[in-house]
C-alpha cells in the first residue's frame, strides 16, 4: 500500500490517500481514502515530540505508546536481565547500516529440545502497531506464566522467538524522517532510491506477479532473493532450526486479516488445518471486543504477492505460516493512535494463543495416535 499526502493551503491539514493494487482476473486498482485532519499533530503525538508525552522519563515502561528503535532494543536488554528463566536474547546479524538484528526467546528453560513459533513485527516500517504487539506479547508472556494455565502450558512446552522489530533500519528512518517509509534502507547503485522491501525478497517465486524490479517502487523485490541481511539474517535462522520451529507467524498492517499461503498464486495449500487454525485464530480475536478479521489464503484474501516470507516458510517446511494484518481498515491506516493499542494486542494475543495451542494439539494428537512414521509422511498443514 503506498500512501500519498496532499496538504491544504494551510499546510497542516491533509488528506492521505491509500493506494492499494490487488490482482484480480487481470488486476483490479482500488483507491481507498483515508481523512486524517491535521495529518503533522498525528504524527507528532507518536513520535513524543510533545513534553507532555513523558515518554523517557517516566521509569515504568509504557506499552500504550509507540517507542523508537533504541526504546525497544533497551527493553530487550531489560526483560533479558530481569528474566533470566524465561528469557533469552541474542542477535541473529547485522542490518545493511551495521544495526544489530535482535532476538528474544521465551519459553520455560528444558533439557530436551522443544517445539518453537518464531514471530516478526516490523518487516515493513511503518507499521509501528507491529513492533507494538510483539512487545506486548513478550510482557503478557512473563507477566501470566504464574497465573495463566494456558500461557504457562504453552511457555513449558514451546519456544517462542521474538523479532520485535525486523526491519530496524527502516523502522529508525521511519521515526527520524518519513513516517511512512516502508522498506529497508540499503542503497541502489543504478538509482538514487533507497531500500528494498523485505516482504518481496524472500527465494520463492521471487519478483514475480505482485512485486517490482524497478529500485524506486515500493514493491521493490530487490537485485536477487535474500539480498537484504535482514531478510537473509532470518532465512539463515529458520533454515538452521526448521525442524523444530513450527509456526512463522508475521504482524502486519492494515487490513484485519489473518492470511496464510499461498501469497503468490490463487490457490489455497491443500490441507484443511491450517484454515481450521485460522478460523479458531479469528473467533478468538473476536471474543476480545467483537472485531472481524476476514482470514483466508493472502493471495485471494488481500492480493497477489510474490517472494513474501510466509510463502518462504510454508515452502521450507514450516507447517503453520501466517500474516496478521492488524488494525484497523483504513479510517487511520498507519498512524493507529495509541489508545487503541491496547485493544489491538489483546485480542491479537488470544489469537496467537489460539494458534500455538491448536499447534500443541495437533502435535499431540499425532504423536500419540499415529507415530513417528505417519507424522513425518503426513506433515500437518504441508504441500
Amino acid at each position: 500500500m503506498v500512501p500519498i499526502l496532499l496538504f491544504n493551503s494551510n499546510g497542516e491539514d491533509a488528506t492521505v490517500i491509500i493506494m492499494s493494487f490487488m490482482c484480480l482476473s487481470n488486476f483490479l486498482f482500488s483507491i481507498r481514502s483515508v481523512f486524517i485532519s491535521n495529518l503533522q499533530k498525528e504524527i507528532e503525538k507518536q513520535t513524543g515530540y510533545r513534553s507532555s508525552r513523558k515518554r523517557r522519563s517516566e521509569s515504568q515502561y509504557d506499552y500504550e505508546v509507540y517507542h523508537s528503535l533504541e526504546e525497544i532494543q533497551s527493553w530487550m536488554f531489560e526483560m533479558n536481565r530481569t528474566n533470566s528463566g524465561l528469557v533469552d536474547m541474542f542477535s541473529i546479524g547485522k542490518s545493511y547500516e551495521g544495526r544489530p538484528l535482535y532476538v528474544l526467546q521465551i519459553g520455560k528453560r528444558s533439557r530436551h529440545q522443544k517445539k518453537a513459533v518464531w514471530i516478526d513485527c516490523g518487516i515493513h516500517a511503518r507499521e509501528w502497531i507491529g513492533p507494538a504487539f510483539c512487545q506486548w506479547f513478550v510482557k503478557e508472556a512473563i507477566n501470566s506464566y504464574q497465573h495463566d494455565s494456558v500461557m504457562r502450558r504453552l511457555l513449558h512446552q514451546l519456544n517462542f522467538y521474538i523479532m520485535p522489530v525486523f526491519n530496524v533500519d527502516g523502522y529508525h528512518f521511519s521515526w527520524t524522517t518519513d513516517r511512512f517509509w516502508r522498506k529497508t534502507r540499503s542503497k541502489n547503485h543504478r538509482f538514487h532510491c533507497r531500500g528494498v522491501d523485505a516482504n518481496r525478497n524472500w527465494k520463492v517465486k521471487w519478483c514475480e506477479e505482485g512485486a517490482s524490479s524497478h529500485p524506486c517502487d515500493d514493491t521493490y523485490c530487490g537485485p536477487f532473493p535474500e539480498s537484504e541481511p535482514e531478510v537473509k539474517a532470518v532465512a539463515k535462522f529458520l533454515r538452521k532450526h526448521k525442524k523444530r520451529i513450527k509456526s512463522y507467524i508475521s504482524i502486519h498492517a492494515y487490513a484485519q486479516m489473518l492470511l496464510y499461503p499461498y501469497s503468490y498464486k490463487y490457490a489455497s495449500i491443500p490441507n484443511f488445518n491450517c484454515e481450521s487454525a485460522a478460523h479458531n485464530a479469528v473467533t478468538a480475536l473476536y471474543s476480545a471486543y467483537g472485531v472481524r478479521y476476514r482470514y483466508g489464503p493472502a493471495s485471494t484474501t488481500l492480493y497477489v504477492s510474490s517472494g513474501s516470507s510466509i510463502d518462504w516458510a510454508y515452502r521450507n517446511g514450516i507447517p503453520y505460516a501466517f500474516a496478521f494484518e492488524l488494525r484497523d481498515t483504513g479510517h487511520f491506516g498507519f498512524l493507529l493512535p495509541e489508545s487503541l493499542i491496547n485493544p489491538t494486542c489483546t485480542e491479537t494475543l488470544r489469537a496467537v494463543k489460539a494458534i500455538a495451542s491448536g499447534l500443541l494439539k495437533k502435535s499431540h494428537i499425532v504423536s500419540e495416535s499415529v507415530g513417528r512414521y505417519v507424522s513425518h509422511a503426513n506433515p500437518v498443514c504441508r504441500a
